[in-house]
């Protein structure tokens, strides 16, 4: 196995496999490269002399420029290098023209439901219209956990502090997100849980809400109960009596929605995970599936890569205000655009935005982009979409849960416990983290630095999310946790 990783032609840094010794000697395209110093595993070798301001490669795109004089055999990081970014940009179309994917079929066991949507998961979810209920929601999740039956998975309840002293969007984000929630196919039942006195009441919410099935969704306005508790639980049994016997039945994945979100990431997650969620992305696409990618400041840097996919001009200056926007977000409240990536980050080997861009930017793979979506739109269109959002793990992968994933698959290098509404599939891009928290990872992408094969990795790892929307448990879901954030932007009265 190589000690090191080249992972374009043009790129003139290499990355370490496993940790480098100073005095190490490599053989790379018949050039030796001795490392001038110790080079821990994920972080970047200058692989030829860079002079001071020389523009740094990998992935075959500047990742930002030296700030010094780098010999060749150096450790390249944070010390030596600095991002090239600025702050808004003009973008122009360029097109490029990719290849038609071969189709395919695919299936899987799901929960059609009478609207069209899909479920992977039988679920009663709890949902609170305001902070000030979220511990009558958990209670009674708890000890409505003993009703279950049938096919139903289990009960869980979505805390959340938000639903009064908000204003404007702020306001309206927070409505069209629990809206979007109690509308998702992955609940079987949905007990609407209001105080009565709160901004987003129960009655304003179902304009957000629309149509929907008197069996599936039912309200609970704790103010004009004598007894919420149980009110709460007797609402509870109702819904579990009905979705109890609703069936899996087979279904093409043409009506899967992925989430795509990465986290903790390290200098091999652009390498192995995200490459793989790539592959995914473009073999569910081939189904006729459809794939989210959000997390735009993470797309700093690597955007234009997205721009030049958008299948015509109008989402390309969609995408181009999706960029500019959360750019503008950022000067609003006096912010630097590019504080990023984050100390984990940072440990992990990645030392600029673009390094980190570039390598989450390889979850999109190589499809068209079909859709660009606001935070809280739901998705319309099949294909590759973006979604505005931003890279906080918690709030990014609700919204896409919002927008209509059925499952989120979350890459990370350093590891992470947490989930999200729907089932959050952990992808390790390193073995290290696989084998030391086996409770947290799902599927380990850690492999391909170690001569897996990729076409046959991919391959296995599409099966494995067939099975995870066919019912089969992903970590988070084993230990119980279930986790929602609402993106808050604006003024708390």
């Amino acid at each position: 196995m190589a000690n090191i990783i080249r992972i374009h032609n043009d790129d003139n840094v290499v990355v370490a496999i496993d940790e480098i010794r100073q005095g190490e000697v490599f053989l790379m395209d018949n050039e030796e490269i001795k490392a001038v110093s110790d080079i821990p595993a994920g972080h970047k070798m200058a692989s030829q002399d860079l002079d001071k301001n020389m523009q740094v490669i990998k992935y075959g795109y500047p990742i930002g420029h030296a700030t010094q004089k780098v010999s060749k055999g150096e450790w390249i990081h944070t010390h030596n290098l600095k991002t090239g970014l600025g702050d808004l940009l003009d973008y122009t179309y360029e097109p490029v023209e990719l290849k038609e994917m071969e189709k395919r079929e695919a299936y899987f066991m799901g929960f059609e439901r009478p609207d069209g949507k899909v479920g992977v998961r039988n679920e009663i979810w709890i949902i609170p219209t305001v902070g000030c209920v979220n511990n009558v929601a958990s209670a009674m999740a708890r000890e409505a956990s003993a009703f279950v039956k049938g096919s139903v998975d289990e009960v869980a309840a979505f805390p959340h502090p938000y639903g009064c002293s908000q204003m404007g969007d702020d306001q309206e984000h927070t409505r069209t997100i629990l809206a979007d929630l109690i509308n998702h196919p992955n609940a079987g039942g949905v007990l609407v849980l209001g105080l009565g006195c709160e901004n987003s009441n129960i009655e304003i919410l179902k304009n957000h809400i629309g149509e929907y099935d008197e069996n599936r969704v039912k309200f609970l306005v704790c103010q004009e109960s004598d007894d919420e508790m149980a009110d709460g639980l007797q609402l509870i049994r109702e819904l579990i009596d009905q979705a109890s016997l609703l069936e899996r039945t087979r279904i093409s994945a043409d009506k899967l929605i992925v989430g795509m979100k990465c986290g903790g990431s390290d200098g091999f997650s652009g390498i192995t995970a995200n490459p793989l969620v790539g592959q995914f992305s473009d073999m569910l696409i081939a189904c006729g599936g459809t794939t989210i990618l959000t997390e735009v400041p993470e797309m700093f840097g690597a955007e234009t890569l997205l721009m030049n996919r958008c299948e015509n001009e109008l989402l390309f200056e969609k995408t181009v205000n999706l960029i500019n926007d959360f750019k503008n977000y950022f000067k609003r409240h006096n912010q630097t655009i590019y504080e990023n990536p984050s100390p984990g980050n940072k440990t992990g080997g990645i030392s600029t935005l673009e390094d980190k861009s570039l390598g989450c930017t390889q979850k999109s793979g190589s499809a068209l982009v079909k859709g660009v979506l606001a935070y809280g739109e739901t998705v319309k269109e099949p294909g590759l979409n973006l979604l505005s959002a931003p890279g906080n793990d918690l709030v990014a992968s609700t919204a896409l849960a919002a927008s209509g994933a059925q499952i989120v698959l979350f890459t990370t290098g350093r590891g992470t416990p947490f989930a999200s509404p729907v089932p959050t599939v952990k992808i390790s891009s390193n073995s290290r983290l696989a084998g030391k928290k086996e409770k947290w990872i799902d599927f380990n992408a850690g492999v391909l630095a170690e001569s897996a094969d990729m076409t046959e990795t991919t391959e296995a790892f599409f099966e494995y999310i067939l099975d995870v929307a066919s019912g089969r448990k992903v970590c988070s879901e084993i230990t119980g946790y279930h986790d929602m954030a609402i993106f808050k932007q604006g003024v708390t009265l």
